[in-house]
């Protein structure tokens, strides 16, 4: 009989001894299969009994490979491998890109719109570092960033506007509504986020008239949004963060001034890149998203 035909123990019994040779225990082994402790005992018997060798030596405090065993499971390890490099090759893995954006760009920009680019492109998966933070691109495996700001962002960095930082002032539509009422008992409320933008909006709307408002503090945009979709006040936020809230009616215009604050939201990314072509591929995508 070639050796070709002559016949192997069951793949089975041969992934159970691998299993027991790590760890040493059928129970662990048993625990990290997903079988009985009864199931990996037979196996190992079975394979024992049909190999004609004995495999491992009870000991009081535990398992101990033969000698046999000890050669047998360095080479049952590396016919695994094989068959997990071989696998492995037959499925194409996913391209990964990491995008880091700030927390109100994830919540009230991307996010919306993340199923349609995973619909279209469903071959590369999206990790989404959200933070204030100033991501740096080596260090923490940073492929594309949007960052809020003017150019240069730093050297060896390309920048690429995506929209511009034209504000405007939102509120519920209670809140509108009864606009004139509160104009008369001075109970507006501004809800001011991080940038602090609604005394320059407010000089230059009325230079020479004096508003009282009542004032909310927030760190981020996004926290400032949402208690304006509570009708808590009036909240300063670029169109592109509140398209969806002005179009279905959750959110109006206040006021009909704007204020171009001078800034912008860009994409930003190293000239060097890992994956040049993916990384066009999703720059292309938020241009195209960001110009509807």
């Amino acid at each position: 009989m070639k050796d070709s035909d002559e016949k192997l123990p069951s793949l089975n019994g041969l992934r159970v001894f691998e299993a027991v040779s790590r760890h040493l225990s059928f129970r662990r082994a048993a625990e990290a299969l997903g079988v009985t402790e009864g199931a990996v005992g037979q196996h190992i018997r079975g394979l024992e009994a049909e190999l004609g060798l004995k495999l491992f030596e009870r000991r009081p405090r535990g398992l101990v490979l033969t000698e046999n065993g000890q050669s047998y499971a360095v080479s049952v390890r590396r016919a695994f491998d094989v068959l997990t490099e071989a696998t492995r090759a037959l499925r194409p893995q996913p391209l990964k890109l990491t995008i880091s954006v700030t927390p109100t760009f994830a919540a009230k920009w991307l996010i919306p719109r993340l199923p349609e680019f995973t619909a279209a492109h469903p071959g590369t998966d999206l990790r989404i570092v959200a933070t204030e933070r100033l991501s740096h691109f080596q260090t923490d495996g940073i492929d594309l960033a949007v960052r809020y700001g003017q150019p240069p962002f730093g050297a060896g960095l390309t920048a690429e506007l995506l929209f511009d930082d034209v504000l405007v002032a939102v509120a519920s539509p209670e809140m509108s509504a009864g606009k004139r009422k509160r104009s008369e008992t001075g109970s507006r409320t501004l809800l001011h986020d991080a940038h602090n933008l609604w005394p320059q909006f407010l000089a230059r709307m009325q230079p020479d008239k004096p508003l009282d408002f009542k004032n909310i503090h927030f760190n981020q945009i996004a926290l400032a949004i949402d208690a304006a979709l509570e009708g808590q006040g009036i909240a300063l936020a670029n169109p592109a963060f509140v398209a969806r809230d002005l179009a279905a009616g959750r959110l109006v215009h206040y006021f009909a001034q704007t204020f171009d604050t001078g800034a912008g939201f860009y994409l930003v990314f190293p000239r060097k890149q890992q994956h040049p072509q993916a990384v066009a591929a999703l720059r292309e995508w938020l241009h195209q998203r960001a110009s509807v």
